[in-house]
C-alpha cells in the first residue's frame, strides 16, 4: 500500500487529480447532506445531532467499502437487460430506484409543509412515543439514500483517476467536509421555512437527473449545480432584503416610542 503511495506524492499530476476529486466529492455530497438535514430536522431536537453523525458515517463506510470493490463497481455499469433498444444495467437500475424513492419523499414532504392537517407519518416531530420508530426510520432512509449516492460518487471517482489511494482521500476530506458542514446546514435549513421548500425542490430536482440518467438521458452535473446555486442566491438576496426591511421598521417603532415618550413626558423631565 504505502509503496503505491509514495510515487504520487512527488507527481503534480496524482495530487491535480486528488483537488479536483475532492472538490467533485464534496459537490456530490451537497445531494446527500441536504436528504439527511431535511430528514433529520422531523426528528425530536435531541436526536437530531446523532443521527446526522450516523448518516454521515455511514456513508464514508459504504463508499469505503465500495472502493475496495471497484471491479464489482465498474461492472454494475455491463448492460444486463434492453428493453426498446435501450440497455438497462445494475447501475441504471439503482439511480431509477434512487430517484424514484426522491422524488416520492420530496413530494410527500412538501405536501407535509403546505398542508396544516397533522398525518400520521412515522416522522411527525410532535409524536414523542415513537421517537424510537423515528430515529430507525430515519436511519433506514439515510441508508437507502447512501448506497445511491455512494455508488454514483464511487463511479465518478473511478472515472477520474485509477489510483485507490487518491480515491480514498478525496472520499475521506469529502465526508470530514460533510460531518462540519451538517449541524450548521441542518439548523439553517430548520430556522428558514422558504430554504426548506428550496431544499425540497433540489430534491425533487435530483430524483427527477437520477431517474433521466437511469434512462440513459445525461444531464450535466454542472447545469444542476449552477442552478441550484442561482435559486440559492436568489433566497439569500430576498431573505438579506427581508431581514433589512424588518430592521428599519423596528427602528422606526423605536424612534417613535421615542417620541411618544418625550411628548408625554413633563416639562424637565
Amino acid at each position: 500500500m504505502f509503496d503505491s503511495i509514495i510515487p504520487l506524492l512527488s507527481d503534480p499530476t496524482a495530487w491535480a487529480a486528488l483537488v479536483t476529486l475532492i472538490v467533485m466529492e464534496v459537490v456530490l455530497g451537497i445531494d446527500n447532506l441536504i436528504f439527511i438535514s431535511i430528514l433529520s430536522n422531523k426528528l425530536p431536537l435531541e436526536h437530531r445531532s446523532r443521527v446526522r453523525r450516523i448518516g454521515i458515517s455511514l456513508a464514508l463506510i459504504m463508499r469505503l467499502a465500495l472502493l475496495s470493490m471497484i471491479a464489482w463497481i465498474v461492472s454494475l455499469t455491463a448492460p444486463v437487460f434492453t428493453i426498446m433498444d435501450n440497455a438497462f444495467s445494475w447501475k441504471d437500475m439503482i439511480l431509477i430506484a434512487g430517484g424514484l424513492f426522491l422524488v416520492w419523499k420530496a413530494t410527500k414532504e412538501i405536501h407535509h409543509s403546505v398542508d396544516p392537517a397533522q398525518s400520521e407519518d412515522l416522522l411527525e416531530k410532535d409524536k414523542a412515543e415513537i421517537v424510537i420508530s423515528n430515529v430507525g426510520s430515519a436511519i433506514f432512509q439515510i441508508i437507502l439514500l447512501d448506497l445511491v449516492f455512494s455508488i454514483d460518487s464511487i463511479l465518478t471517482a473511478v472515472g477520474m483517476t485509477q489510483h485507490l489511494p487518491i480515491m480514498v482521500v478525496a472520499v475521506l476530506v469529502a465526508v470530514t467536509v460533510m460531518l462540519l458542514a451538517a449541524d450548521p446546514l441542518a439548523n439553517f435549513i430548520n430556522d428558514n421555512p422558504t430554504v426548506v421548500m428550496l431544499a425540497l425542490g433540489f430534491l425533487l430536482m435530483i430524483g427527477m437527473v437520477l431517474i433521466a440518467e437511469g434512462f440513459g438521458a445525461h444531464v450535466p452535473k454542472g447545469y444542476i449545480y449552477a442552478a441550484m446555486a442561482f435559486s440559492g442566491l436568489v433566497v439569500g438576496l430576498n431573505m438579506w432584503s427581508r431581514r433589512a426591511s424588518m430592521r428599519k421598521a423596528a427602528a422606526r417603532q423605536a424612534a417613535q416610542a421615542e417620541l411618544n415618550r418625550r411628548e408625554t413626558a413633563e416639562p424637565g423631565v
